[in-house]
């Protein structure tokens, strides 16, 4: 269920606490139940007819953030500078509604100079990637082909802050025996790519394209499986699966690139796979010199039932014979890198098999001592990515704290006698120091010369590109002191991708309130207000309640694709965002609190966040209110249809591939681990059964009476689709207005750009017939 972003980034929590379900009395929220639909004892086949406004559009105009604005907005991705760090190289993407294509371009933008980024579109998509600090490498499929391609760079200097970059056109390379080959790593010290491609069991590389034509013309379709994990997020498992290869790639005298044609397979005869399938890509491998650093699926356990991954170190000269640097006790791992001389690896680590989003430590590992040793045990914050300095001395991370990614800094302490997970360390070796405090920040790079590289956004827009200066001053500070020191540098903005599309729309930057929740603890949300608000406002706003899916996941100030809330505050509507117990970025004992009590403490935070803002905010209009979310999002809203007692007075909701019956999911989820983990174990065993009794939403559908749309993907894996079709039928069934979107080709999300438009349209149409303004 975990919602990507963090799914990729990907939640961090550990312990279990009471199952108890706490429920305030009915007056506690001074509220009507929710609108209720009698029910239909008579097995009528038609549920009653809703509004149906037939004049109902979605909100546009050019001072108006709408779904086509969003859906046409370019969409950058993290940058990565070149070696020298004068040169970013930006991937991006923007869809065309007069095509119905999505086009995809590189930028390059100048680190040190004003001069404006220049963007080379990528015709046929593919990867782009430095080879040197004045080559891109672009690799693209053409006729069932991946050709390599090269692409250098002029940047002639003008003045101190004005140059001239130019491209010339592509010169062919090379190409691989395959058309996937992907996540590119070039080591320029021994001019070798590493990279990876799917295989077969014998791991041959070139042998794949003829091995596929015998699969496709097998004779027949079926599928056959003796183990689990026959189908994963959004894919069934065939009989490849993914690994590491190299190939030389050097540039000769004459100036010309040329590929080689040999393509070991660097983890061949280990029973690893790597990247670790289905979001793994070049964050779970690092190149330094000959040396690869990776992490894979621990190959003698059933992967379905365990998150168990290990950390490897193998060489290019050596494929075949990796060294394994993990403990063998620990369970999922991450964002493994290798220092600039490659003596010492880190990578994050969490303690528990089974669980994902326990919380993460780092992992040093001394490559010429042979000692390991974990960092940050008592920082109550867990990394989604790590960067070593370029010196070696440091590490650089960004972390979620208060629903907000931050770049911090930690220095590394001198290597222990011998191995321990819990060093004797001076006080600034336990807490991280905090670089930038704002937005979503990711794709960090230290760079030459005191700088670091990074990427973020926020509510009010998509990545750009920025630059933190003067760390050199801030480092020496660091080793000099034996406490925290505070950062005093600057940051610089150096692209704005979007900024000339969403001049004028006027997009809030939310704002955060705080409220006290189950047992007393402090909860956190977010409000975006629509246009026109004002606290002297005479008209009163309709107000959806927004729910974010993991569970161990949160609202964080970032820009989504797809659960925009900017986008539903432009369409009129005012937003609540809460991050209920469960949530990430507030501490691990927060985080792991909603396991085993799904329907207890979070729904306590909910309902207390939304008493909050009624006491809080006259201006909205509560009989005029509507809830939405996705995945466990999804089974929010079906529990809060199960318990009208909670007072919400939604008047309508919407539940995207949510959980409707938690007993089937735990039986046919792709990732097993997760549901064992959250519901105490396999569905058999009677403390689950008793928890599924008690949690799932199916046992309380005669309780169902409010209007609710339900949208899923068939290529769901994560929540098979019958999930929605269940809850359709029952609903149906009672006669409760009901509507059932289906997206044949999309898996937990909505990715397709048409599908992403439709599926606003459906939503903001769902809303409108239950409490759109007729008087406008």
């Amino acid at each position: 269920m975990r919602n990507g972003a963090r799914l990729l980034r990907l939640a961090v929590s550990r312990k279990c606490h009471s199952t108890t379900t706490m429920r305030f009395p009915f007056s506690f929220l001074g509220l009507s139940t929710q609108v209720a639909f009698k029910p239909d004892t008579q097995g009528s086949r038609m549920a009653p007819s809703r509004i149906q406004n037939s004049n109902f559009a979605l909100k546009e105009g050019a001072d108006i953030f709408g779904p086509k604005d969003l859906v046409g907005l370019g969409r950058p991705g993290a940058g990565v500078a070149n070696e020298p760090g004068d040169l970013v190289l930006v991937p991006y993407s923007k869809y065309s509604f007069e095509d119905k294509k999505n086009h995809k371009s590189i930028y390059l933008a100048p680190l040190e100079s004003k001069d404006k980024p220049l963007e080379i579109p990528l015709a046929k998509g593919g990867e782009a990637f430095w080879i040197d600090s004045r080559t891109v490498a672009h690799a693209v499929e053409d006729d069932g082909n991946l050709d390599l391609f090269a692409i250098d760079l002029k940047f002639e200097t003008q003045s101190d802050s004005v140059g001239v970059l130019s491209a010339e056109p592509p010169k062919l390379i090379g190409s691989f025996p395959t058309s996937t080959a992907s996540n590119f790593q070039y080591s320029a010290k021994i001019s070798t790519l590493v990279f990876s491609d799917s295989v077969y069991a014998d791991g041959n590389l070139s042998s794949t394209k003829e091995q596929d034509e015998a699969w496709e013309n097998r004779g027949n379709n079926a599928m056959v499986f003796d183990e689990t994990y026959e189908r994963h997020w959004d894919t069934w498992a065939g009989p490849k699966t993914s690994s590491l290869f190299s190939v030389q790639l050097g540039r000769g005298a004459d100036g010309k690139w040329t590929l080689g044609t040999e393509f070991p397979n660097l983890l061949k005869g280990t029973g690893h796979s790597s990247p670790v399938e289905p979001f793994g890509g070049t964050d779970d491998f690092s190149v330094v010199g000959d040396s690869v650093l990776y992490t894979t699926k621990d190959a003698t356990l059933p992967k379905a039932w365990h998150t168990k991954q290990n950390i490897y170190l193998v060489s290019t000269t050596d494929p075949g014979n990796p060294k394994e640097l993990t403990s063998g006790q620990q369970g999922a791992t991450r964002s493994p890198v290798l220092n600039s001389d490659a003596t010492k690896a880190a990578w994050l680590e969490l303690a528990e098999d089974g669980y994902e989003s326990d919380k993460a430590n780092i992992v040093v590992y001394d490559l010429v001592k042979g000692v390991r040793f974990t960092l940050i045990q008592k920082w109550d914050r867990s990394p989604d990515s790590i960067a070593w300095s370029t010196d070696g001395k440091l590490l650089y991370l960004t972390a979620g704290e208060h629903a907000l990614i931050k770049v911090f800094a930690l220095p590394v302490p001198a290597t222990p006698a011998e191995s321990t997970t819990h060093p004797d360390l001076a006080p600034k070796f336990d807490t991280p120091v905090a670089l930038v405090k704002s937005g979503a920040s990711s794709g960090i790079q230290p760079l030459p010369k005191g700088r670091l590289l990074f990427s973020r956004s926020s509510f009010t827009a998509p990545n750009d590109v920025y630059v933190i200066r003067d760390l050199k001053a801030f480092e020496d500070d660091v080793h000099a002191s034996e406490t925290s020191v505070e950062f005093k540098g600057s940051v610089e903005q150096i692209t704005r991708f979007t900024a000339d599309a969403l001049q004028g729309k006027d997009l809030d930057k939310g704002e955060a309130f705080w409220f006290k929740g189950a047992l007393d603890k402090d909860v956190h949300g977010w409000i975006l207000k629509p246009k026109g608000w004002s606290k002297d406002a005479k008209k009163k706003f309709p107000v959806v309640f927004l729910i974010h899916g993991g569970p161990q996941s949160a609202w964080e100030d970032q820009w989504s694709n797809r659960w925009n809330p900017n986008v539903f505050a432009q369409q009129g509507y005012f937003v609540v965002a809460v991050n209920p117990t469960g949530s990430t970025t507030f501490g691990q004992e927060f985080t792991d609190a909603i396991a085993e009590d799904w329907g207890g403490k979070p729904f306590v935070d909910l309902r207390a966040g939304w008493q909050y803002i009624l006491d809080t905010y006259p201006q909205i209009d509560a009989d005029r209110a509507v809830a939405a979310g996705a995945s466990w999002g999804g089974y929010a809203i079906n529990w809060i249809q199960s318990h009208p007692e909670f007072g919400f007075n939604f008047k309508a909701l919407v539940c995207h591939d949510g959980v409707f019956d938690s007993t089937y999911n735990v039986y046919s989820t792709d990732e097993l681990f997760f549901f064992n983990h959250e519901w105490a174990g396999r569905p058999w065993d009677p403390k689950t059964k008793a928890l599924s009794e008690k949690f799932s939403p199916s046992n309380y559908v005669a309780n169902w009476s409010t209007p609710q749309l339900l949208i899923h993907g068939s290529k769901d894996f994560r929540l098979p689709e019958t999930e929605s079709i269940g809850a359709f039928h029952a609903l149906q069934q009672l006669g409760v207005p009901t509507r059932l979107v289906v997206f044949p080709t999309e898996n937990h999300w909505v990715l397709n750009h048409g599908n992403s438009l439709k599926w606003h349209y459906e939503v903001f149409k769902w809303f409108d017939e239950f409490v759109g303004d007729r008087s406008e």
